[in-house]
């Protein structure tokens, strides 16, 4: 009904008691009293999209019948959810974490739902030490610290009696751990799981997404700023690139294995600890996933969304890994006291677009109002209906295989090489990734208390590769391992670096420009114009919000006042020309702290005519400076000394190309600041 007023409850008197039959006040606030609903109790911050999958071909239809993979002129509606792993709804998206990367995939024979990580791998081999794993990862239960931070002695504690964990723990320290977007993440299925085609045969199959953007990442000093600077940063930018029409695409790719092969490697298929190695096995692209519309309210979409790995159409089929089987109970499991009953799946996020028809009936908010005086199978009365019917098109069927063994808890041998991958790992790092994980087990370990729990993971890392726990131990206050226990085997995969996979895009890269009065309008138009025409986001940055007014006296608009804005929150820093601008940025602690704080992080910084003396005095050093207008790349410091005017034409193009290389390679390891590298 209509109400006239929604300010004030219902009184004896302008200041007298608040009556108990004011039914509106009561109704209000015993709904908002039960609005919250259980957080998930990992992957409980997250974000969602909606967008859309199309495959590139047919070609995978000898092995699946699966349709949305099979049939090029189906574009399947989709639903994504990223998130962290550890905290609460409450955490920063920046944390040191695994990334959860879950798809729904509303198809025409049902909803499929591949719930991955954007690490290939997991920390067990059996769900039944996942609420141990979960326990010793989440805050230490007697005070409740710290929040989403796998730095502390519990997990650690964990991994250390533990070695099937090395291999993920080795991820987790990686930059993998840090991603600088949910847009730049790889995404895994992590487990071998079977397609099925429609003569029955099948094929092990493992499942990868990669974006078209590149896989890039943030490091640890930028990620623990962001945390307080925007604790909504990978979330924001989701959002945000959506909104503006910049739609991030993945490409799906499969590596299709024969059940042949199935015993072909010196690991176990059915492991989640492993990867097959792409020059193994190479990954096949076979379709794309576009997200192009943001949620509308992001409690009923994005929170209540209930994912499922048992969530599987005709076409696909699971495996015998022990984690997957645990998967599959207790996903739905969780679901039941999450959403309040056995109805979930009619909530909109959740409701397929295929036509449903059983004998489930009541239960919590079940709002489907089904019709007939039957709700059992075998029925006459309601002429049989609904017909479980095996000769129908498009059933989903088991795939049969022949399953026969003593009652044991017992994990096959195949699953107890704990160090191979993990070294495999290792070696695949460039040398800058493995400075970076040698700080990450440094920072962890170095805040665990118990000193035992710091050596017996330094023990387990000497199992890995003797350098590595050498080279952690002195950091973390420990003896140093005298001799190595395992020989390094010396194998890598090229696949598995970052760094082996460049893009030459910009796209969607946010680049500050720091203006005062007085700055070279020209110049700064052509610089400006020319990053965007490559579709990076460029923000002017001033020392006060409003406008600026060039060396010409016209108003420029600004975006954003430097002091609401931080350096770690972008991609690369331009000082362009206008003397009168660049004395009130050298006067302003706040600019030179944005420029030098960019230049630590081997982000690319770019200045022209008098934005290069800007460069000089306030300490950025080691690389070289042009010292005529020529353009100057080095270390990803690009710089031409064109002064007002007199950065147009050829001149201004070739600088802008040189920075937007610049952006595209992400960082420029090879610079150094206080010999450590960024």
């Amino acid at each position: 009904m209509r109400i006239g007023q929604d300010d004030d409850s219902l009184s004896a008197g302008e200041r007298g008691p608040t009556l108990l039959e004011d039914f509106h006040a009561r109704e209000k606030i015993t709904h908002f009293d039960h609005e919250r609903i259980p957080e998930r109790v990992v992957h409980a911050r997250g974000a969602g999209a909606y967008g859309y999958f199309e495959p590139y071909d047919d070609s995978l239809r000898e092995y699946t019948c699966a349709e949305f993979l099979t049939d090029p002129s189906t574009r399947t509606p989709v639903f994504v959810r990223f998130s962290t792993v550890a905290g609460s709804r409450g955490s920063a998206d920046t944390v040191r974490d695994v990334r959860g990367f879950a798809t729904k995939f509303y198809t025409r024979q049902g909803n499929y739902d591949l719930v991955g990580n954007n690490m290939p791998v997991f920390f067990i081999h059996d769900g039944i030490k996942f609420p141990d794993f979960v326990h010793a990862v989440k805050p230490e239960p007697h005070n409740e610290i710290p929040q989403a931070q796998s730095a502390h002695d519990t997990l650690w504690d964990f991994v250390g009696l533990q070695p099937e964990t090395l291999h993920m723990m080795m991820w987790l320290m990686s930059d993998r751990a840090l991603p600088r977007s949910y847009r730049m993440m790889q995404g895994f299925g992590v487990h071998t799981f079977r397609l099925v085609n429609a003569a029955g045969r099948g094929t092990f199959v493992k499942f990868h997404w990669k974006p078209v953007l590149g896989t890039h990442s943030l490091v640890w000093d930028e990620t623990q700023k962001i945390a307080g600077k925007d604790p909504d940063f990978n979330r924001r930018d989701l959002w945000d690139a959506i909104e503006a029409g910049q739609y991030p695409e993945w490409e799906l790719g499969v590596q299709l294995i024969p059940e042949s092969d199935e015993f072909a490697f010196d690991f176990d298929l059915l492991d989640a600890t492993k990867i097959v190695p792409e020059e193994r096995v190479p990954v096949r692209p076979v379709g794309r996933l576009v997200l192009d519309r943001n949620p509308e309210n992001f409690f009923a979409e994005t929170e209540q969304v209930a994912f499922h790995t048992a969530n599987i159409v005709p076409g696909i089929d699971f495996t015998n890994d022990p984690l997957l089987q645990a998967r599959n109970f207790s996903y739905l499991d969780t679901q039941l006291i999450r959403l309040g009953g056995p109805n979930f799946s009619q909530l909109p996020v959740n409701r397929p677009v295929a036509p449903v028809h059983h004998n489930q009936r009541d239960g919590y908010h079940q709002s489907t109002i089904n019709t007939g005086k039957t709700s059992y199978t075998k029925n006459a009365l309601s002429g049989g209906c609904p017909v479980a019917d095996g000769a129908f098109p498009e059933v989903f069927e088991h795939y049969q295989e022949k399953v026969e063994g003593a009652k044991i808890r017992r994990r096959a041998e195949s699953f107890k090489d704990y160090y191979s991958q993990a070294t495999l790992f290792w070696n695949s790092m460039s040398d800058v990734e493995r400075e970076h994980m040698v700080s990450a087990f440094r920072f962890e370990l170095g805040k665990c208390v118990d000193m035992g729990v710091r050596a017996r993971v330094v023990e387990q890392l000497n199992h890995v590769d003797h350098e590595l726990a050498t080279r952690v131990a002195p950091g973390v206050g420990v003896p140093a391992p005298a001799e190595e226990v395992r020989p390094n085997h010396g194998a890598s995969s090229p696949a598995l670096s970052q760094l082996n996979a460049p893009t030459a895009t910009i796209a969607t890269r946010k680049v500050a420009v720091l203006v005062a009065d007085g700055v070279d309008g020209t110049g700064l138009a052509g610089v400006v114009d020319g990053l965007r025409e490559r579709g990076a986001i460029v923000e002017l940055l001033a020392p006060a919000d409003g406008s600026v007014r060039d060396s010409a006296g016209t108003e420029v608009p600004v975006d954003r006042a430097l002091n609401t804005m931080a350096s770690v929150l972008y991609d690369a820093v331009l000082v362009p020309c206008g003397p009168s601008s660049v004395e009130t940025l050298a006067a302003d602690g706040y600019a030179v702290h944005f420029v030098l704080e960019a230049f630590k992080h081997a982000k690319a910084v770019a200045a022209f005519g008098s934005g290069v003396d800007l460069l000089r005095r306030i300490g950025v050093r080691e690389v070289r400076f042009a010292e005529d207008t020529n353009v100057e790349s080095d270390l990803g410091v690009v710089t031409t000394t064109a002064a007002a005017g007199d950065l147009t034409g050829e001149l201004s193009a070739r600088f802008v190309e040189a920075f937007a290389d610049g952006i595209a390679a992400h960082r420029a390891w090879a610079r150094r600041t206080d010999g450590v590298p960024a």
